[in-house]
């Protein structure tokens, strides 16, 4: 979810199949001090995945001698996913892709995951744009916890982290354990 000079990005921390509740597991992983990446589906895959783009960025940095932005981090998902296009930007930035390497770019929010159709409704009633730090925290808080409460395979807690110029801050919730 994108605020004034701002982003955050949210997961449960569930890890189950179907109605089975298996474990608590972060699916939300830093890539670059103000880069987060947020990955569904299988475990096995969504570690495999953070593995590859973890090699994927240091070998960026080694040949590039520098970070790499958040936009053509986006990219290399996509490419990774699908195929190619570097891009680059300074202010607040999100993006999804589907499984297909599609990328989605937003200006407001993106949702994903099996609550994504409640995500959507609730994120669309709660978000306002050039929200700060704190209040987008708020919602994006607000938004997941009442989207996986009507979900049965989303929960156990979440995880927030609020992405500024000078900082990150990671936050843990609690939620229901059902």
């Amino acid at each position: 979810m994108a605020g004034k000079t701002c982003v955050a990005i949210a997961s449960d921390l569930r890890l189950g199949n179907q109605a089975l509740n298996v474990a608590s597991f972060d699916k939300i992983f830093p890539v670059t001090d103000r880069t987060y990446i947020g990955l569904s589906g299988l475990a096995t895959d969504v570690l495999t995945l953070r593995e590859r783009f973890r090699f994927r960025v240091n070998m960026y940095n080694i040949k590039e001698e520098r970070e790499i932005e958040p936009a053509t981090f986006a990219h290399l998902v996509s490419s990774t996913l699908y195929e190619k296009s570097p891009s680059r930007g300074s202010k607040p930035f999100i993006a999804a892709a589907d499984i297909l390497g599609c990328l989605n770019f937003a200006k407001d929010f993106v949702v994903a995951g099996t609550a994504s159709s409640e995500l959507f409704g609730i994120a669309e009633g709660l978000w306002e744009p050039d929200l700060e730090p704190e209040d987008l925290f708020e919602t994006i808080s607000q938004t997941l916890l009442n989207a996986v409460d009507r979900d049965a395979f989303s929960g156990w807690g979440a995880i927030v982290h609020v992405i500024t110029p000078d900082r990150v801050v990671t936050r843990t919730l609690k939620g229901r354990m059902d």
